[in-house]
């Protein structure tokens, strides 16, 4: 066996932090003059002094009659003051010298020049025409109506300081003092190299054993949404004078350098062996008490920041955006915000590992039951290697490395993902089914923002009882009753009736020892045959207790391996990581190489607290699943809707 060189030393994260940023000048990079149109999103680099006063000409702000103040006083409408029209009246935009005298008046439209002599506008409905002559029914001040040269910006104001973040608000104002281009700071160029022989692009070929390269759309993505400029360098294979190559060029190109990829291996690891042949002062960090992200490594060479983030989705979008964001927005000139917070109750338990800070994305909903004000955080839960847990995140929580558990319930500080977060509609946790996908998809399309937690019929129960989720959906069996769902709803809940669904025994079309043998027959060979594989599904769920009741206490190889909904089941039998495994034919049919062997029809509803039925999202649910369009859907699918 090879020698392995293990992590330098693993810091904490403010250590890591710390000794990073000491070697570099975290300050804008320089500077660029840009058109306003592609101002938006840039930081300014200079003062901004108004050239023109604005409005820069006496303005009226409705459409009425130019007046002398003065003349209006005591006017009613018993007894209206009767003023002189003179001239043809002013629109935005005349530009002719027009002068009232005491007594006389104008007509004037939004937006018109104010005559001289003229210090007031009545309002069109505070006057009428009576013959050759306007009477004003109700008095005004001088200044009414009008926006006076100068008032809103003058010649020479500072209108935004060097520093100012440009929002469409701000360009709005720099277009009005009549500016074309400004001098911002220029946006870092930001290297993205992706390393592995195990990495195709997107728009390639999948074949065994390799898989799409996410992170390079992820942290491109991210690069320009802190404000640097991505530059793509492809996938490095595992080779180092290659990557040595890769990494050079990047240098001599761009500002920052970020791969992905790095692991914990030490000598195995190409990406580290490549940093660490920078000695000026080449890597400061290699390895974080950090979870996800322990594999982390900060290096800088010629003043420009170096990093290595984890190969995994979480973990490299963690670590990029606790050591490499702070970066990119430093160059940028863009000032660091804390990220918004929101206090939240957790809406399940989670165990955590001593030793590391870990941090666990989370998905936000208002209460559905009780206190309604209260915000319950889902976790997400789905691993370092997810591609998927940012879409259903809307922030992150830490646990301190001395903790072992936090409880449900638990009051937690919730760091935001982003400034805003949108209003969940609907929150589905449950068992997972190709109908609730169906389900949820078309209330998407019709304006409910909706997220999904697959953790199984139990646990889904338990979450719409405590208000956590506001349906559940469940196929659970009471072994007394031997009905589907109803025995297991609370006082204060009720079924929404869903439909039927056949489970099975899913195994490959090409496996001898189970091909052409009666379902007797099988069930008999996957209890005693320890050369049958199973894939298991997760405690809790309601294919588990069917799996359960299946085995009679039998615990078959691969029984201690489960996965937490249907495509994953059969895909591991697909492949031929497990031989057999129980999921539902609306699944099974859909994948290639494998046969459906029934075992039971199941009955699948929808559990909603009886307070909350009439909600909008809720109506909207039952009249899909009434929807004979949505039915023809579902039976596509190999589901029997019920209604």
């Amino acid at each position: 066996m090879s020698n392995q060189r293990q992590f330098l030393k693993v810091v904490s994260v403010d250590q890591a932090k710390a000794a990073f940023e000491s070697h570099l000048q975290l300050q804008p990079l320089g500077n660029e003059i840009v058109p306003l149109s592609e101002s938006l999103g840039r930081v300014l680099d200079q003062d901004i002094k108004s050239r023109f006063n604005v409005p820069n000409f006496d303005r009226s702000n409705f459409d009425g009659f130019a007046v002398f103040a003065h003349d209006t006083q005591g006017a009613t409408e018993i007894e209206p003051v009767r003023l002189t029209p003179i001239d043809q009246p002013i629109n935005a935009g005349d530009d002719r010298e027009i002068e009232i005298r005491p007594g006389e008046t104008v007509a004037i439209a939004t937006g018109g020049r104010l005559p001289r002599g003229a210090n007031a506008v009545v309002l069109i409905e505070d006057s009428f025409v009576d013959g050759n002559d306007i009477l004003v029914s109700k008095s005004v001040a001088p200044g009414s109506g009008v926006s006076f040269t100068a008032s809103d910006i003058s010649y020479g104001q500072l209108v935004l300081a060097a520093g100012t973040y440009l929002t469409s608000r701000e360009t709005g104002v720099l277009a009005a003092i009549g500016e074309t281009a400004v001098k911002v700071c220029r946006k870092p160029k930001v290297a993205i190299i992706s390393t592995g022989d195990e990495l195709v692009p997107p728009d390639e070929e999948l074949t065994p054993a390799k898989v799409f390269d996410s992170n390079a759309r992820i942290l491109c993505d991210a690069v320009t949404e802190c404000g640097g400029t991505p530059v793509e360098y492809g996938i490095a294979i595992d080779d180092l004078d290659e990557l040595n190559a890769l990494v050079d060029r990047a240098l001599g190109e761009t500002d920052i350098i970020v791969l992905s990829g790095g692991t914990s291996k030490g000598q195995g690891d190409l990406s580290y062996q490549s940093v660490r042949r920078f000695d000026d002062p080449g890597m400061v960090v290699h390895g974080v008490a950090l979870k996800p992200g322990k594999p982390v490594c900060l290096a800088v060479s010629q003043t420009k920041p170096i990093v290595v983030l984890p190969g995994f989705p979480t973990s490299a979008v963690f670590t990029f955006h606790q050591f490499v964001a702070p970066v990119i927005r430093a160059f940028a000139g863009i000032k660091s915000k804390m990220s918004p917070i929101v206090r939240a109750k957790l809406a399940t338990k989670i165990n955590s590992a001593i030793g590391r800070t870990e941090f666990n994305l989370v998905g936000l909903s208002r209460s559905f039951f009780q206190n309604v004000t209260d915000v319950v955080a889902h976790p997400v839960g789905k691993g370092s290697g997810s591609v998927t847990a940012y879409k259903l995140a809307d922030g992150f929580f830490s646990i301190e490395e001395n903790c072992e558990q936090v409880e449900a319930n638990t009051e937690i500080d919730v760091h935001l993902l982003s400034q805003d977060v949108p209003i969940v509609d609907l929150v589905f946790a449950g068992s997972h089914c190709a109908g609730v996908d169906l389900l949820l998809s078309q209330l998407q399309l019709k304006n409910f923002h909706c997220k999904a937690f697959f953790v199984g019929s139990t646990a889904g129960l338990q979450a719409a009882k405590r208000g956590h989720a506001l349906v559940a959906g469940i196929h659970l069996l009471d072994e007394k009753s031997d009905e589907y769902n109803q025995p297991f709803i609370g006082d204060d809940q009720c079924l929404i009736v869903g439909y039927r669904r056949q489970q099975g025994i899913v195994f490959r079309s090409d496996d001898s020892r189970l091909v052409g043998k009666s379902t007797d027959e099988i069930v008999a060979l996957i209890k005693n045959d320890d050369t049958l594989v199973m894939a298991n599904r997760n405690p809790g769920s309601g294919t588990r207790i069917l799996i359960e009741r299946l085995l009679g206490g039998k615990q078959p190889a691969g029984y201690w391996n489960s996965v937490n909904n249907h495509y994953a089941a059969v895909a591991n039998v697909q492949q031929a990581r497990a031989d057999w495994t129980v999921a539902i034919s609306a699944v099974s049919n859909q994948t290639e190489g494998v046969t459906f062997v029934p075992l039971a029809a199941e009955h699948f509803d929808f559990v909603v607290a009886k307070n909350n039925l009439e909600i909008p999202v809720i109506y909207e649910l039952k009249n899909l699943l009434h929807d004979s369009a949505v039915q023809r859907q579902l039976v596509k699918l190999g589901l029997e809707p019920k209604s």
